[in-house]
C-alpha cells in the first residue's frame, strides 16, 4: 500500500489539481505515481517540466523507452519496469526481443546499446563513465546533445525510480518484475 495518500484529482484542490490537470494533457493518463507525487505539486511539476522538455529532444522515443527499462531494472523499480514495458509495448512498437535486451542493457542496435551501456555507467557509478564507455559512445555516433539528454533521461529516470520505490505506490499496469526479484524468488521456492 502506498505510503502517502494518493491524492484524487476528482477532488484535489490549488496546485495539486492544477499539476494533476497537467499531467493529463503531458502523458495522456494520471498513474498513481503522479497522484502520490501530488503530494508536493512543486515536485510533480518539475517531473513534468523534464518530462516534456526530454519528448521535444533529440533521442526518440525508442531510446528514451529502452533508458527507462534499463535504468528501472537496475534500480529494481517494479513500477517503472511495468509502465515503461507497457508504453515501449503498445505506444513504441518496441518487439520482445528488445524489450528484454534493454532491461539488461543491451539492444540489437548499435547506438541504442552504446545508449544503453552510457545510461547504466551513469546509473550504477552516480555518474561518473569511465573513459572507455565515454569513447564507445563516441564512436557509435552520439552527439553532444544526445549524450547530454541521456544523463537527463538517466537522472528523470532515476528520480521516477525513486518517488516509487520509497513511497511503495501501488502497481496499477501489468506488473513486471524485476529479474533480480523473480530469480530470488524462483530461489526461494525451490
Amino acid at each position: 500500500m502506498t505510503r502517502v495518500p494518493l491524492i484524487d484529482p476528482a477532488t484535489a484542490t490549488g496546485a495539486a489539481a492544477e499539476q494533476l490537470a497537467a499531467t493529463r494533457q503531458t502523458l495522456g493518463v494520471i498513474p498513481n505515481m503522479a497522484t502520490a507525487m501530488a503530494n508536493s505539486p512543486a515536485a510533480l511539476q518539475g517531473f513534468l517540466g523534464l518530462f516534456g522538455a526530454l519528448k521535444q529532444g533529440v533521442l526518440p522515443a525508442a531510446t528514451q523507452e529502452r533508458i527507462a527499462l534499463a535504468v528501472a531494472e537496475a534500480n529494481g523499480c517494479a513500477y517503472c519496469l511495468s509502465a515503461h514495458t507497457m508504453v515501449s509495448r503498445n505506444a513504441v512498437k518496441l518487439p520482445e526481443e528488445e524489450i528484454t535486451a534493454a532491461r539488461r542493457g543491451h539492444s540489437l542496435d548499435a547506438k541504442s546499446e552504446a545508449v544503453l551501456h552510457l545510461a547504466l555507467a551513469i546509473t550504477r557509478n552516480r555518474g561518473p563513465v569511465d573513459k572507455e564507455t565515454f569513447d564507445a559512445a563516441r564512436q557509435a555516433g552520439l552527439s553532444d546533445e544526445e549524450i547530454v539528454e541521456v544523463i537527463a533521461n538517466v537522472a528523470r529516470n532515476i528520480f521516477t525510480n525513486y518517488v516509487n520505490e520509497a513511497l511503495d505506490v501501488d502497481v496499477e499496469w501489468p506488473l513486471v518484475t524485476p529479474f533480480e526479484r523473480t530469480a530470488s524468488s524462483a530461489t526461494r521456492e525451490a
